[in-house]
């Protein structure tokens, strides 16, 4: 038997929140533009979120976007047309950089699953998830050297940078080339590789359920690890997050498993 799916306060047309198994799942809703973001549909996300969470109740979150033709075409452009200082341009950027490091933040694991376009704000909102899937048709990359003439933060570039090397980096975005989904696997952007839409959401969900049955703050440890790294370098600290696994109940509750040789029943707590 499931739990009836649940909805959050964010949740509007555009952006469809549900819980089902202890899995989140968040779509992106607006197929009609490629599932571009509206700055509602930013500040939904990072509401999102903030809010996750952390009694247990929910393990996972899954993000994707409605239909089969695209994760997130990037910011909708209409909104661009009102900057005319260059205020405009920081706050637009600061805005959606809080969106992206509250989705870095996340207390659980997130699962990005992409069908066919996933560019600009889309392509930065994959790359801040703990793990990418995708389909056959993916077309990933930040084509903003042909289209808007803009740029990517010094975060986004980063976290780029991390995720496929500079010299890549560099090349696909000075060409505002689209990485196809063997590419992207081969230079690790991606996990995994599925046929079709139907396929990515049903892997999608049974990788989220086999994450769940893990410990949540050794999960949560883990992300915090790796933010920390790529935002403080090898200064990082980390003893709070020593602290919080080593005396928790689920370490405990662990150990006794181990010795007992059965399953760990992790709550995390």
């Amino acid at each position: 038997m499931t739990d009836a799916p649940q909805t959050h306060a964010a949740t509007t047309d555009d952006l469809i929140y549900e819980v089902e198994d202890g899995i989140a799942t968040l779509t992106l809703n607006r197929p009609q533009a490629r599932n571009a973001f509206t700055f509602a549909m930013y500040d939904g996300m990072a509401t999102i979120c903030r809010e996750m969470p952390t009694d247990g109740s929910i393990r996972a979150l899954v993000i994707t976007g409605a239909g089969e033709k695209a994760f997130a075409a990037g910011t909708d452009m209409s909104q661009f047309r009102a900057f005319d200082k260059d205020q405009d341009a920081l706050d637009y950027e600061k805005r959606v950089g809080a969106v992206y490091d509250a989705l870095e933040k996340c207390p659980v694991p997130t699962i990005a699953a992409i069908s066919g376009a996933c560019t600009g704000g889309g392509a930065g909102t994959a790359a801040c998830c703990d793990i990418r899937i995708c389909t056959e048709n993916l077309k990933f990359g930040f084509p903003i050297a042909r289209t808007l003439g803009n740029t990517l933060s010094m975060e986004n570039y980063a976290r780029v940078k991390d995720l496929i090397g500079v010299a890549r980096a560099k090349e696909i975005i000075f060409t505002s080339r689209l990485v196809g989904a063997q590419e992207a696997l081969a230079a690790g952007l991606v996990t995994e590789v599925v046929p079709d839409h139907a396929a990515l959401m049903a892997r999608a969900k049974e990788l989220a359920l086999h994450i769940a049955g893990h410990a949540p703050l050794t999960l949560r440890a883990c992300k915090e690890a790796f933010r920390r790294l790529r935002v403080d370098g090898p200064d990082a600290e980390g003893d709070d997050l020593v602290i919080m696994t080593f005396m928790s109940e689920d370490f405990r509750e662990g150990l006794d498993a181990f010795f007992n040789k059965r399953k760990p029943e992790f709550k995390g707590k």
